[in-house]
Parts: C-alpha cells; structure tokens; sequence
C-alpha cells in the first residue's frame, strides 16, 4: 500500500519551524495524486497490484548501513516462500538502483549503488540530525543509507512511479516513517524552500537541459551553508570545455551537457556556490553497471563500443563520473 501520511504527519513537525513547509503541505496531496494518476501511467495498476501481493512476514531486524539494505526474519523462509516472495519483487522489474537483500532474498540491480556510497560518504559532512533531499532518487536505496548514517528526515524525489512502487515495497517491511520517495521532479519542489541542510543530485544534471536551473534550485532548497553533493557524467579536458552530444551518448537520447570539472566548477562558482571540492573522478565499469536477472535489458556493456571500452557506442569518451561538494551561499 502506498501510504504517504505517516511521513506527512512527520513532516508537519518541521511547519512552524519553515512556514515553506506549511505552505507545500497543502499542495502536496495534490502533486502526489498527480503523480501517482493510473491514467497517466497504464503499468502502475500492476504494480501497485504486485506491491498489494507482497507476504507479509514478521521483521526481525533491519539493517541500512551495509552494501545491500537487509530486512530480516528470525525464521528462515521456506523455498516456497522465497519463491513467491521472488515472483512479487520481479512483478516490479527492473531494479535499478540497490541492492536490497529482503528475507534472503537478493534484488541484484543493475547498479551497484553502493560503489557510489562508499565513493562520497567520507567526503561529505555528517548526515546526522539532518534534513536532506535526495533528487532523481530512483527506487530509494540512497535515501535508506541517508537514513542508516544518521538523517532526521530524507525526502527523495523521481518522477517514475515504478520506483515509487519498489520504494514502498521496502518501506512495507522496513516501516521508516522518516523518509519517503515524492512522484515529482526538482521543478516541483517550491522555490526558495531554503529547509534542507543537504542536497544530493546524483545523476541527474548531464540529462537537464539547463544545468544552471538545476544548480539554482538546488541552491534554492538548502538552507544557507547547507552541503550539495553533485555527481554526474563528465569529461577530461581544460576548463570551458563541455561535450554537447550531437544525438544520443551511451544510447541514452537525453544527455545535453558533460563539462570538464574545470567548466562545472565553473558553473558552481557563477550560480554562488561556495568551498566547492571534487572528491572523486570514476569510470564506470560494466560490474558496477550491468544487466542482472533483475534488470534484464541492455546496460553499459551493450552502449560502449565493443572494440573500445574507452569508447561509447557512438564514439565518444566513456562514461567518467565526478562528485563535487559545495556550500550554498
């Protein structure tokens, strides 16, 4: 069941604090039907069929500070029961984002999510006691580990209702009322919020065709020195360098902008960004992006060029990804 008012009801604390808050509360019913509409999205009747279907078993423990995010019973499943538990969970392929390991069960995504955690997590401040948002979310693994570190309060975003789906499926089990994945994008979220104390855009600026706007509203959601954690796709070369991909990048048709860190420092500095890091710089690798039985389409290794892995399939450079830390002013 999708149930948004446990974490309504917990957001409602912060109101008189953030009259913002106060403010978006009252719209924010109406986004979530929006983005939840069964006529929008003719699949999310299915899915939500297959979350209605998921068993229910007694939680033993829960675990969000490892690799996988693990729920636990003290009894060990049967294989009957690990089999309609499996046919539930592949009822919302494909997981992309994880991996999730739910009563011995092991959701094996096609990212391995954890790499980029383990990647940031000794570069940025302390989670602890803080309210963060986490943009283009996916199904929440990073929210989880948000939570797991020590956060008050996470809200993720993503406008894909599967993940929606797959995130409440979790939350069936893990029934952690502190955080919670919104059916919105940034450009939902209202302006000049100023709440949270850090900002996580990962993967998301390179398929914005404005990265200046992004970069703006996530300055407008954080609160005055509060932390963004910027990762995306970019390029070696001298600053003012930036690749414009003439039609698709690594088969993906909406990648506009992959800066040099030079260039995207840049950007940071011009939209007021302050104590701007790069932490990391990363090739992806097709084990830590790959197809699996739970993502059974084509992934990195079919969009490099097979030939030349420093190439994509279009023959551009192969995709490097940098994270950046940065105070807002």
């Amino acid at each position: 069941m999708i149930d948004y008012q446990p974490f309504l009801q917990h957001l409602n604390h912060y109101s008189a604090e953030f009259p913002a808050i106060a403010d978006w509360l009252k719209q924010l019913p109406t986004q979530i039907d929006k983005g939840l509409d069964e006529k929008r999205y003719g699949d999310l009747s299915r899915w939500k069929q297959a979350l209605a279907g998921m068993p229910n078993f007694t939680v033993n423990s829960v675990d969000l500070n490892q690799s996988a995010i693990t729920v636990s019973t003290e009894n060990t499943l049967d294989i009957q029961q690990c089999e309609a538990l499996t046919t539930q969970l592949k009822g919302l392929h494909p997981w992309r984002k994880g991996p999730f390991s739910l009563f011995n069960v092991e959701i094996d995504t096609e990212w391995r999510s954890d790499w980029k955690w383990d990647r940031l997590k000794d570069h940025i401040e302390p989670l602890s006691g803080k309210k963060v948002l986490d943009i283009g979310c996916g199904s929440g693994y990073h929210c989880w580990r948000m939570l797991g570190a020590g956060a008050e309060l996470v809200i993720g975003i993503d406008p894909t209702p599967l993940f929606i789906v797959q995130f409440f499926t979790l939350q069936k089990y893990i029934q952690n009322h502190h955080a919670t994945v919104l059916p919105m994008g940034i450009e939902h979220v209202p302006d000049k919020l100023q709440f949270f104390d850090a900002v996580f855009s990962m993967g998301v600026l390179y398929h914005r065709r404005s990265p200046f706007d992004h970069l703006m509203e996530i300055r407008s959601a954080l609160q005055p020195g509060g932390e963004m954690i910027l990762e995306t796709l970019i390029i070696e070369g001298k600053q003012g360098e930036v690749l414009v991909p003439e039609g698709r990048y690594a088969r993906m048709g909406n990648v506009w902008f992959l800066p040099s860190p030079g260039t995207l420092t840049t950007w940071l500095k011009k939209v007021g960004f302050k104590d701007i890091h790069l932490v990391d710089v990363s090739t992806t690798s097709t084990e830590e992006q790959r197809s699996t039985e739970w993502m059974t389409f084509y992934s990195l290794a079919e969009f490099l060029d097979p030939d030349d892995s420093n190439k994509t399939i279009e023959g551009y450079p192969a995709p490097k990804r940098a994270i950046f830390t940065a105070k807002a002013p």
